[in-house]
């Protein structure tokens, strides 16, 4: 058996929810647990489109496997018209063999999200990404409030889990938005363990 990891399954398009599963893996890791990240492929209309099995570059393509082993999960998309984005929400909809064993039932799960605009959704995308979730019967962990950060943020950072505005011009995660994604991690790591 491998040591227990948490999952920091992401889909990121313009490299701001790939940057938040980053800091969050090194919230993970301050806890002494292992992050795994991982991402989804590109869906396309076309159905004769195809990717190829390892991305050119970045995180590797998660597998089912990574999600029935890991002992926690970090699960994160950009803000699509309040909800996520359709290549993680593929991946989701194809899990149902997980949901039929009950494999993720009772391991600890957060999410996060990135948009362009300040109001372009993101509590919507966090709750509609719980859902799933909580039907697979994962614990759901968001931010409590004795996160400062979550006081002090003009920008991103939610109690449903952390969040980054990158507007148009692709803005870097502020300090607020850094430490929340990072607490997540700790907070997932900390949680699988207690779990256990």
């Amino acid at each position: 058996m491998s040591n227990p990891y948490i999952l920091v399954l992401y889909y990121s398009v313009h490299g701001s929810t790939k940057r938040l599963a980053e800091q969050i893996a090194r919230g993970v890791e301050k806890q002494g647990m292992e992050a795994r990240l991982r991402t989804v492929p590109a869906v396309s209309p076309v159905t004769e489109a195809t990717e190829a099995k390892i991305p050119e570059d970045g995180h590797l393509y998660v597998t089912e496997e990574d999600l029935r082993d890991c002992a926690g999960l970090a699960l994160g998309s950009p803000t699509r018209f309040g909800n996520m984005a359709a290549a993680l929400k593929y991946f989701l909809d194809g899990t149902a063999g997980l949901w039929m064993t009950g494999a993720m039932i009772g391991k600890p799960a957060g999410v996060f999200t990135s948009s362009s605009s300040l109001h372009g959704g993101q509590e919507s995308t966090l709750l509609t990404m719980m859902m799933p979730l909580l039907h697979h019967g994962m614990v759901i962990a968001g931010l409590p409030y004795s996160e400062a950060a979550l006081h002090t943020t003009t920008t991103g950072g939610t109690p449903y889990g952390p969040t980054h505005v990158a507007g148009m011009a692709n803005r870097p995660l502020d300090d607020d938005e850094l430490n929340l994604a990072a607490a997540l991690g700790s907070r997932l790591a900390a949680l699988a363990t207690k779990l256990s």
